[in-house]
């Protein structure tokens, strides 16, 4: 297989380009032009070609893509161009930023300047021609010329990157790689148009209705002050808080604060009208998610832009201003962009989620085997664990009291105290004082000792960092610790990095924190637990999808789910396959009991 590393350079001016807008807009926009292209297959000379669409379509032609593995620093933009404009779909894509952020971590910088000074492989030009706001037309054949040399450089630079962090990367990894890639760059998922105008339109109506009822203008709510002086006109004291930025006073008029969350009950029916439409008309994101489903739709099939290893641990998640890893599942109107979402005639839709992943993956990391034996006997362990919690049978346990077992079994694992436990509980809408919230925490850490002995195996591995010390972590020591690297080895080979782990010793103890982009980050032994799990869970659903991916087309990942598109002729047949893949459990994890339930569909909507 040939290894073809490419680079364009295309038209760009001040409102038109990828820092204005998306991979996708941009590539589809009708200004768009590519300028030129340089391509190196193997370690031959890198050539650079310029020209009409016919001329770079009849030069593309030339090479063997069927047989190739295509690379690029940021392949989403450069095989877009291949794809969509020219019909190359290579046997495998790579991409040098994709593998920098899974060798590096997220917090590295990650552009081919940055990637090639780090691996002192030369330095990435200046641009050397003035280009912005020219068509090709516009160019001489010595800037061109110019031009061209440049852009021979990145390729260079790229394929220098890709051979230094090619050593030792794991296999598995590059092919997740593709598929994260091919999901953008091969796009099959339909748009349903008129359900998303339709859509749309009812979102600007219900807006409208809601100002209508409250009796007030757009205006007068998006102002806190003007919407203060409207609470008071109704006899209402304007809720307050102390901003945590400032420390002065301020009005509490954030939909998560207690004071407003209190006025969508109160017993004035025309308070309650002015706070729904406060609400419903300062939130845009319904609104704008809509109308760029609609635009995307105008152009084409849906591109799905998953970003590979976008977390600390590994996990996927959005990019190219569509996150479809959050949208709406609940509400009158919360499965309209999901139904939007269609697989192409003649395929069905299945979405395979894995029941509990973290939850299960923590239970065996900790060897607590009577929850890994609840889970493996397919018991409802939220109701266990209410069950515990209120010392009634299983049988009586409430819809309420579940929910309450289900919160603990899935936020107290890592550490969780009373306080946050018990603010964890509110932001569903479910009221418990501080001394009941630590009763149930005392329950589960005393039902679930050996996650606690966890906790502090976690703590341990931060202090063998700062001594230098290597060892083991976790079950049969399926975590290895690279104190060098103060980084966690995870069973992909990948690693888990803690950067400058710093520590200082105070009145509570000994303090750690790493540094992110964000800033130093406190971190502990339930954290690491957490980290550990979250990452462990990645790798597992990353195996699972390369078993998936060899018989059926992946489209798509969210969360825990492996969405994929099969012929509407095999749906029964792909539906047993998927889930067994989905249920199957790495070398490396024996005795982890793994479970998954799927749903399928011609909308995604539908298969939930």
């Amino acid at each position: 297989m040939d290894l073809i590393t490419v680079d364009f350079e295309t038209y760009y001016d001040q409102d038109f380009s990828l820092s204005k807008m998306t991979t996708e807009e941009y590539v589809r926009d009708s200004r768009f032009e590519v300028i030129g292209v340089a391509i190196k297959v193997n370690n031959g000379p890198t050539e650079w070609a310029s020209g009409t669409h016919k001329q770079f379509q009849r030069y593309l032609d030339t090479f063997d893509w069927g047989n190739s593995m295509v690379v690029a620093h940021n392949t989403m933009f450069d095989g877009a161009i291949l794809n969509w404009l020219f019909g190359v779909n290579p046997k495998v894509w790579a991409d040098t930023l994709c593998m920098a952020r899974a060798i590096h971590g997220v917090n590295a910088k990650a552009s081919l300047n940055a990637l090639t000074e780090r691996y002192g492989l030369g330095k990435k030009g200046t641009e050397v021609v003035a280009a912005k706001g020219k068509y090709r037309k516009d160019f001489t054949d010595e800037e061109l010329s110019r031009y061209g040399d440049y852009c021979i450089n990145d390729v260079e630079l790229a394929y220098k990157l890709f051979s230094k962090m090619g050593k030792g990367f794991p296999k598995q990894e590059l092919k997740i790689i593709d598929i994260t890639l091919r999901m953008f760059l091969d796009p099959i998922l339909e748009l349903d148009l008129g359900l998303l105008e339709f859509h749309l339109d009812n979102v600007k109506f219900r807006k409208d209705r809601l100002l209508e009822e409250a009796r007030v203008t757009k205006k007068g709510l998006m102002s806190n002050d003007k919407f203060a002086e409207l609470l008071k006109g109704l006899g209402v004291v304007p809720p307050t808080k102390i901003s945590l930025t400032t420390g002065k006073k301020a009005f509490a008029f954030a939909k998560t604060d207690e004071g407003l969350k209190e006025l969508e009950c109160h017993d004035d029916e025309r308070v309650q009208a002015l706070v729904a439409a406060r609400l419903g008309n300062k939130s845009t994101l319904e609104e704008a998610r809509a109308q760029r489903f609609i635009d995307i739709a105008k152009r084409g099939t849906l591109p799905v832009p998953i970003r590979y290893y976008a977390a600390h641990t590994g996990r996927w998640g959005g990019s190219d201003k569509i996150n479809l890893q959050n949208l709406p599942s609940r509400g009158d109107n919360g499965k309209k962009l999901k139904n939007s979402i269609l697989a192409p005639k003649g395929y069905t839709l299945i979405d395979c989620d894995s029941s509990q992943i973290e939850a299960r993956v923590l239970a065996w990391l900790a060897g607590q085997d009577d929850l890994t034996e609840a889970f493996a006997a397919g018991k409802d362990v939220y109701k266990q664990m209410a069950s515990k919690i209120y010392n009634v049978s299983e049988e009586d346990i409430t819809k309420d009291q579940r929910f309450v077992g289900k919160t603990t079994i899935l936020g107290a694992g890592y550490g969780m105290g009373a306080v946050r436990f018990k603010e964890q509980l509110a932001s569903f809408g479910f009221d418990m004082d501080l001394k009941e919230a630590r009763r149930v925490i005392s329950v589960y850490r005393d039902s679930n000792w050996k996650i606690g002995q966890l906790w502090r195996e976690g703590q341990n591995v931060l202090t063998e960092f700062t001594r230098g010390n290597k060892g083991k972590f976790g079950l049969d020591g399926v975590i290895e610790i690279v104190p060098k690297k103060t980084a966690i080895r995870l069973p992909s080979r990948l690693l888990l990095r803690y950067e400058n782990l710093e520590f200082e010793q105070n009145e509570r103890g000994v303090q750690f924190t790493y540094k992110t982009r964000k800033g130093p980050t406190n971190i502990y032994g339930g954290k690491v637990v957490e980290n550990v799990c979250q990452a462990l869970a990645r790798c597992i659903i990353g195996e699972q999808m390369l078993k998936i991916g060899r018989k059926y087309r992946i489209v798509m990942t969210v969360h825990d789910s492996i969405i994929c598109c099969v012929p509407e002729t095999e749906v029964s047949e792909a539906q047993l396959s998927v889930e067994e893949s989905m249920r199957w459990v790495p070398d490396w994890a024996t005795g982890l009991p793994l479970d998954c339930e799927s749903g399928i569909g011609k909308r995604y909507g539908e298969c939930e």
